[in-house]
């Protein structure tokens, strides 16, 4: 069987999108052009490979079989054509895939965003979130470029160190607690006094009021970070975040910040790539954009 490479990435390009229409705007052809190439390539499988859904199109089991191959040969010849013609960010056209939680994409996509479009117009990013046990072998496959964050599971993976950060609690300003100790808690048996908020997304905050016996205080649980402002704003509950996502939240309220003993309150966040990418010139230039930004922040 012979198989042509623009079929493949029309196939890759449907798998991802699920939708003919988008697959076409990302290959930048017509829709006639890419409906074309998926009956070409049906023809040449023997199955039918995406059938209708609600929205677009859902591969078939066969398609499920194939998608992980196809991309990942697709990503391959790719990454070995910039490895020998190097990596031009002015005209550059490529998908730079990020892992980013909502927190991470409020603190870290404005400002890279910004620059990335100057300096590579032609490129495209996109952000997703995948479970840490599943993280390290997307980034060795190149289905992720980049993760951004604090991830200590990332054991194998290479990593550079964006900001060091800090936990701390949060809470409205007008709270009695922090009228009563100020800015610094010195007697961690304080915090039994206050009733939590915590992330289910982020271990760290559960983890820390089990450590200090408060694991009871916790009254409400939100999945995302971007709850948090106006649920601190209008009620006595407090919440132990990162000391930079509360600097982000102060333009948005009135909060008060407190400097709290916590177990294990010091960390560094940074960007992550697997080993497989680290002389990519890809690659290599989108961590550099990062560090920058950060180096000069």
């Amino acid at each position: 069987m012979k198989l042509d490479l623009n079929l493949l990435r029309v196939f890759d390009a449907i798998y991802t999108a699920r939708n003919v229409s988008r697959a076409a705007d990302a290959l930048d052809l017509t829709q006639p052009a890419v409906s074309q190439g998926l009956t070409r390539l049906r023809n040449l499988m023997g199955d039918p490979l995406f059938v209708r859904a609600a929205g677009g199109v859902a591969p078939t089991a066969r398609a499920q079989r194939m998608a992980p191959a196809v991309h990942d040969a697709l990503r391959a010849l790719e990454s070995a054509v910039q490895d020998s013609s190097g990596f031009d960010p002015a005209l550059a056209e490529r998908v730079f895939r990020l892992h980013m939680t909502d927190i991470g994409e409020d603190q870290f996509l404005p400002r890279l965003i910004t620059t990335v479009r100057l300096r590579a117009p032609r490129t495209r990013i996109e952000t997703m979130r995948v479970s840490l046990a599943d993280l390290g072998s997307a980034m060795d496959q190149g289905r992720v470029d980049l993760a951004f964050g604090f991830l200590p599971g990332l054991k194998s993976m290479r990593s550079a160190i964006l900001f060091q950060d800090r936990y701390i609690i949060l809470m409205r300003k007008g709270h009695p607690f922090a009228r009563r100790h100020g800015a610094r808690l010195r007697a961690p048996d304080a915090i039994q006094a206050l009733d939590f908020i915590t992330v289910r997304t982020h271990a760290y905050t559960r983890a820390a009021l089990e450590a200090l016996s408060a694991a009871d205080r916790v009254r409400v649980t939100t999945e995302h970070f971007m709850a948090l402002p106006a649920l601190i704003e209008a009620t006595d509950l407090a919440v132990i975040i990162p000391r930079n996502i509360a600097l982000s939240f102060a333009p948005r309220g009135r909060y008060a910040i407190i400097e709290a003993d916590l177990p294990r309150r010091e960390f560094d966040v940074g960007i992550h790539w697997s080993h497989r990418y680290d002389k990519d010139p890809a690659n290599r230039w989108l961590r550099g954009v990062a560090l920058e930004l950060y180096r000069d922040a």
